[in-house]
């Protein structure tokens, strides 16, 4: 008691705080935090936008002769290039980072090292399949 009795009083202890929204750009994620955000992302992405998009098309594509000439239109033009592979990068993306997942929930890959070249792998590999996507989609090969 007497060893209280001489200090001055209690430590400050450390403040932890949110971040503001003014701080979001100077702000670093890990590989695995920016995976997550994407992973969520594309397939909010898919479901939102992808699907009644090849719905539309598929619509167009099956009604008459004239609709699937607007149908042809549509896919031929670079911002339907565009909007498809962006949809091919959110469908490449999820697969990619959803196989992570898997393994991770299988216990597989979870220490810190591990999970940011998982991350990494994840990323690069759906970066490269789009990428394939897109020089098939404007017609390099």
């Amino acid at each position: 008691m007497s060893e209280l009795a001489g200090s001055k009083g209690p430590r400050a202890r450390p403040q932890f705080r949110n971040i503001h929204v003014s701080q979001i750009l100077q702000y670093r994620l890990p590989a695995a935090g920016v995976i997550s955000i994407l992973h969520r992302v594309s397939g909010a992405l898919m479901f939102l936008v992808g699907l009644p998009f090849a719905l539309y098309l598929f619509q167009q594509s099956i009604t008459s002769e004239i609709s699937f000439e607007s149908y042809r239109a549509i896919v031929g033009s670079v911002l339907g290039k565009l909007a498809i592979l962006v949809l091919s990068w959110a469908y490449l993306h999820h697969f990619c980072a959803g196989i992570r997942y898997l393994l991770l929930d299988l216990h597989m890959g979870t220490a810190k090292e591990q999970a940011r070249t998982s991350a990494t792998l994840a990323m690069g590999a759906s970066l490269f399949l789009t990428a394939l996507v897109a020089l098939k989609l404007f017609g390099v090969f």
